[in-house]
């Protein structure tokens, strides 16, 4: 099997929908993605052998997206592309996907991630209207038409709005949420925490230039260039928290739009290669995959909980332990959805019944989770923010010399997705390493020698 290494990663700002995006499509957020990563990375755009992409809400004139925004962002038409969907963790399942394919040696040169659009959501008519255009497209003649007409009622023409519930259960995430935080005893006061630290964090990362996987975005007319996330507060605290009304459950909930991620337009772009090819282009990786894993959960009691189950099943496969993980970064859909899934990791109770587990996998320590921010200030386009996910923890690792990191999410239908990353590191920089090593080793020897002598 074929060692699989990340070289880099680059995302458009992501913005609140609604905002500056509203005019654009998913593809093209895709394309100004990779058009940066190409110029980021500078990979000769003949080596790229396939395209896999994420993206949660189709347009319809864009279906396979990976294809419109590989195509117009100069990577040639031999390299086929396709689009992946798993709701939130689609960039995830994308990036997995382009991982086995370098694996089994059907590619070396994959582009990933994903993109999302929410702004330009499709809104359809009611199925009863829709069986009324479809059964019209018979209609020949006007007198057709005109009696046609009059089979038609003020009612067929309001919009059929898209519903953000899970559709086997018809809770929303935020029910869900309310639920899972219930059950893991979460307080509104620690998710206001959570949240404000968010926030707090990611205006930090903006201001000390740690954000360098964002490439600006210019658009028509003034061309402007766009380059923060507008959704970051800096100013965010507890005390401002607190005072929002709960949002799903007024009467005893504690779920509020500060401490739920908000909808966000935005792509991704990552390039993942075989360690082979890298060499053999001169590309310098940041990071190396080591494994990853998907689970699924029960979409009634546990909807938001694959982060515990996916990060416990990928700490098995790879012999791995919490404290061997020096970077977290878990996707924020909500506050209480992140440290329910911490609490259920470190809880005995939990990790026997639902894990088969005689102690618990262990606590996460705050100090090290998304500690440039999350999807709570960054936010969370559906499709995309896998491809953040990674290269943010990638960047992590390589500035604070970490290395292993781990990256987990959750999505709707009660999925979780966790992989492992390691720094990567040259012939070089392993030969000082081990040096290194072999110097601490003999001083604390002689240390040792010297209180013996003593």
């Amino acid at each position: 099997m074929k060692k699989v290494v990340f070289i880099d990663g680059v995302r458009t700002p992501f913005l609140k929908s609604g905002t500056d995006y509203m005019d654009l499509m998913s593809y093209q957020l895709g394309q100004f993605a990779i058009k940066g990563l190409l110029d980021k990375t500078g990979i000769d755009v003949n080596e790229i052998d396939r395209v896999i992409y994420g993206n949660v809400i189709s347009n319809v004139r864009t279906e396979n997206v990976a294809r419109e925004a590989a195509v117009t962002a100069g990577i040639p038409v031999k390299a086929p592309a396709n689009t992946v969907k798993q709701a939130c963790i689609s960039a995830n399942q994308a990036m997995c996907n382009a991982v086995d394919s370098i694996q089994l040696g059907r590619a070396d040169v994959i582009v990933s991630g994903g993109t999302e659009c929410t702004s330009d959501t499709p809104i359809g008519y009611t199925k009863e209207m829709r069986k009324k255009l479809f059964a019209a497209q018979k209609l020949s003649s006007p007198m057709e038409y005109a009696k046609f007409a009059t089979t038609l009622r003020p009612g067929d023409f309001l919009p059929d709005r898209p519903s953000v519930s899970e559709f086997i259960t018809g809770r929303t995430m935020g029910q869900d949420c309310e639920i899972l935080a219930q059950k893991f005893g979460v307080t509104r006061e620690e998710q206001d925490q959570f949240a404000a630290a968010s926030h707090q964090n990611a205006a930090k990362a903006q201001e000390a230039g740690l954000l360098s996987d964002i490439v600006p975005v210019q658009l028509p007319p003034n061309f402007t260039p766009i380059s923060k996330d507008n959704g970051v507060r800096g100013d965010s605290t507890v005390e401002k928290m607190a005072k929002l009304k709960p949002a799903f459950d007024k009467y005893v909930g504690t779920i509020t739009a500060a401490n739920a991620s908000f909808l966000t337009d935005g792509a991704t772009a990552v390039l993942l290669t075989s360690e082979d090819k890298a060499k053999e282009l001169g590309l310098t990786p940041k990071a190396e995959i080591v494994d990853y894993a998907f689970t699924g959960g029960d979409l009634y009691e546990e909807l938001l909980l694959g982060p515990a189950y996916s990060i416990a099943a990928v700490l098995k496969q790879t012999g791995l332990s919490l404290d061997d993980i020096d970077v977290f970064e878990i996707h924020e859909a909500f506050a209480g959805q992140v440290l329910a899934n911490l609490n259920a990791l470190k809880s005995a109770e939990w990790c026997k019944k639902q894990l088969g587990l005689d102690k618990p996998v262990g606590q996460i320590p705050l100090n090290k989770v998304n500690t440039w921010g999350g999807s709570l200030a960054i936010g969370h386009p559906f499709g995309a923010t896998g491809g953040r996910l990674i290269t943010m923890a990638a960047n992590r690792l390589q500035k604070e010399g970490g290395k292993y990191a781990l990256l987990a999410a959750c999505a709707a239908g009660a999925h979780g997705h966790a992989m492992i990353i390691k720094r990567y590191e040259t012939t070089e920089q392993k030969v000082k390493s081990a040096a290194k090593n072999v110097i601490e080793k003999a001083e604390s020897k002689l240390e040792d020698l010297k209180d013996k002598i003593k």
